[in-house]
């Protein structure tokens, strides 16, 4: 099996829950991949020398053999056709009605719940930042998160879909948001939020983070 090459762009200091979910990805179907950085807070994403994605010139963005796209989902789930199980490990459920929900709810994490996203920046995540208390149009997004979350897993188990999936660690940030924060959120939720933040890919991205800091 040859290997590809492929390159994952990030913001400099590995913040971005969109990168995240990326990285994740590669790494939990053991692709090789090198990692660059371009520092958004100085604009290097809309300088002309930016070697990444043009179009959108936001991050992530992966290339790979000479093809280039951005947008972490559409990324992900060209990760999973064009590296397909059984070569590759599966990041997605093999059923197709449970691999369209975890689509849905990777949809849902990136374009719902603003007002968490706005009170609980991913520097609380991954920078150990403290928040005040969330205000009640927060509140109320949160209330709808913890809702919907639950009614997800209410099978009692400790991912999505009974077997790990993408759309495990994209939630489990959204949660992490109030988790780390220290927001009271319901104990089955933080079970879970804990439970996929253990993994190995995630750690690893979040060591990047911890390292930049450091």
């Amino acid at each position: 099996m040859s290997q590809p090459a492929i390159t994952l762009w990030s913001d400099a200091d590995y913040y971005s829950p969109y990168v995240m979910s990326v990285y994740v990805a590669l790494a939990e179907k053991g692709l090789p991949f090198t990692l660059k950085t371009v520092d958004l807070s100085r604009g290097e994403n809309r300088q002309p020398h930016w070697r990444g994605y043009a179009l959108t010139r936001r991050v992530p963005v992966l290339e790979n053999d000479g093809f280039e796209l951005s947008e972490s989902s559409a990324i992900t789930e060209y990760l999973e056709e064009h590296f397909a199980p059984p070569e590759w490990e599966r990041i997605y459920p093999l059923d197709l009605q449970k691999r369209a929900r975890a689509r849905q709810i990777q949809a849902w994490l990136r374009s719902d719940l603003m007002p968490i996203r706005e009170e609980r920046s991913t520097d609380v995540v991954f920078g150990g930042v403290k928040k005040p208390a969330l205000s009640e149009t927060a509140q109320r997004a949160a209330n709808q998160l913890y809702d919907i979350a639950a009614s997800l897993l209410a099978h009692g188990q400790q991912n999505l879909f009974g077997e790990w999936c993408i759309a495990d660690a994209d939630l489990a940030l959204m949660l992490n948001r109030l988790v780390l924060n220290g927001d009271d959120v319901p104990q089955q939720l933080v079970d879970y939020a804990n439970f996929q933040w253990q993994r190995a890919s995630v750690q690893r991205y979040v060591a990047l983070s911890a390292k930049r800091a450091g």
